[in-house]
């Protein structure tokens, strides 16, 4: 392991080709010190990678940067001048632009009107929509996307809604563009197009500002990267000098084991299956996929392919317009959330703020949200008040939230806080089927250890669990089986020993049942 922890960091050298100074920034929130004399700088044409875990100040010192917040202490400046503190509005003027980790877009609008929002191109009094759509078609196939721009973001993906934050950035011809988590709701494949474009803008001379969970991608762009922990830069490094092992260590201040636990996988009977099934969408068609008591099933593919809906149409979010849904063995007729709920059946969304969260609620009614029917919480109407706290403080103990306040707003919780928040659920009932999507976006590495536990525990203790995944490390290293989908068809199904990334790639653009048939095996 390179070098030991460094518990204080000097002010960075901005060197030739400064373009962002922060010096000394201090921010508090009530009773919590966020920032504590943190100073970065971004030189023209590199990536700085920031890193932490969830809390440590990553996205106050964005904010504070950006103008959101205004800082106690310290100055921000850009290009050798002061930005006034507090001045969204001069940061943009500046030419700094953002993707946040959650999507500012309006749903209601259309793709092409969202990149607009704010410089709307005219033609005398009236709005240019022809010219517009042209340039939002045109950034998306720099992006490498096939997307129309008329489209409405309600009825885009995840990965397509990231990407049209992402061309919303990057109509400004930013000179430093802030990346927070760009890459969640992105397979391989997306992520290696946006790297592309961040190899573009580095060469056209734009800083960019990339935070990031994910070790690899820090290596494959970063070019130095800051640590920050408890609201204080440890260290700042160049990428091609540190390692894996020292980023943890200085990111949480202690050693780290495996990231990926091994698990004891024990299949019985079948707990939940798709058969024939097509979606009344059109997501999906004909897919078939079954998952065990006592093993973790994956379904991996690229943006678009169907995943996430498979998902819902199990938890009876999605409906079928053919086949069934199989639990315990028995078909069931029309499958409800409410119903599979009751029968055992626990489902996390993947956008945890717009599908899993009552934002300005508290911890306890976000926890308890599904389980207030159970007889543990509730005696008729009344609700059982004491055995409530009792059982959630028990499960956010086991969980690890910090801090754990069952009385605070979730949304005053970092990302990975939030999704501890969600896994509770999984704790609070008894769960024997368990269907996550997406269940590390945007969290931390000690986070991911956290929770990648919480999957062997479950599926040890005998649940049966689908993690519908476009982080393909955790596809291969926590499934026992896996299944692959592509333009909505289902293309491979492997077997623990057969699951490699050459071969789930390769499925990923391999033709649908109708056109060639299920892949199984080597032969894919």
């Amino acid at each position: 392991m390179a070098g030991g922890l460094q518990h204080s960091a000097p002010i960075p050298d901005p060197g030739l080709g400064a373009i962002l100074e922060a010096f000394g920034i201090e921010k508090s929130f009530p009773g919590v010190r966020v920032l504590d004399g943190v100073s970065l700088d971004v030189r023209a044409g590199e990536v700085h990678v920031l890193f932490g875990e969830n809390g440590a100040g990553k996205s106050t010192l964005v904010n504070v940067i950006l103008g959101n917040y205004a800082p106690e202490g310290g100055t921000v400046r850009f290009d050798g001048k002061v930005l006034p503190s507090g001045s969204p509005r001069a940061a943009r003027d500046a030419g700094i632009s953002v993707v946040f980790q959650e999507l500012s877009l309006i749903p209601t609008l259309s793709a092409c009107a969202n990149i607009f929002l704010g410089r709307e191109k005219r033609r005398s009094a009236l709005l240019d929509e022809g010219a517009m759509s042209r340039e939002a078609a045109a950034m998306f196939a720099r992006l490498g996307i096939a997307l129309d721009p008329q489209a409405p973001v309600a009825g885009l993906s995840r990965a397509e809604q990231q990407m049209v934050e992402i061309a919303k950035a990057l109509q400004n011809d930013p000179r430093l563009l802030i990346l927070d988590e760009p890459t969640t709701a992105f397979t391989d494949v997306e992520t290696q197009r946006l790297f592309s474009i961040v190899a573009e803008l580095k060469r056209l001379g734009v800083g960019i500002i990339y935070i990031t969970h994910r070790m690899a991608e820090i290596q494959a762009i970063g070019d130095r990267i800051s640590i920050l922990r408890d609201g204080r830069r440890i260290a700042t490094k160049l990428v091609s000098e540190t390692d894996e092992d020292e980023l943890i260590q200085l990111m949480t201040g202690r050693e780290t084991l495996n990231v990926y636990p091994t698990i004891a996988f024990k299949p019985a009977d079948e707990a939940i299956a798709l058969d024939g099934a097509s979606a009344a969408s059109g997501r999906f068609q004909n897919v078939s996929i079954s998952v065990r008591a006592g093993e973790i099933v994956g379904i991996a593919g690229l943006v678009g392919c169907g995943k996430s809906a498979v998902g819902r149409s199990l938890f009876g979010e999605e409906r079928l317009a053919a086949g069934q849904v199989k639990l315990f063995g028995k078909t069931l007729r029309s499958p409800s959330p409410q119903s599979m709920l009751e029968a055992g059946v626990v489902y996390l969304p993947p956008d945890r703020r717009r599908q899993g969260l009552v934002l300005n609620r508290s911890v306890r009614e976000n926890a308890t949200l599904s389980c207030l029917n159970l007889r543990s919480f509730a005696f008729g109407q009344w609700l059982r008040k004491k055995s409530e706290d009792d059982a959630v403080q028990r499960v956010l103990n086991r969980l690890n939230l910090t801090p754990p306040l069952l009385d605070r707003n979730v949304s005053a919780y970092s990302g990975g806080n939030q999704q501890k928040v969600v896994f509770a659920r999984a704790f609070l009932r008894e769960t024997k089927v368990l269907i996550v999507d997406e269940p590390t976006v945007g969290v931390d590495v000690g986070a991911r250890l956290e929770f990648y536990g919480i999957l062997k525990q479950l599926c040890e203790a005998g649940a049966a669990i689908l993690l519908i995944s476009s982080d393909l490390p955790e596809i291969l290293h926590l499934t026992h089986r896996t299944y692959v989908l592509a333009f909505g068809r289902q293309t491979a199904e492997f077997q623990r020993e057969e699951i490699s990334e050459a071969a789930i790639l390769s499925s990923f653009f391999a033709a649908g049942p109708k056109e060639g048939g299920i892949k199984t095996g080597a032969a894919a």
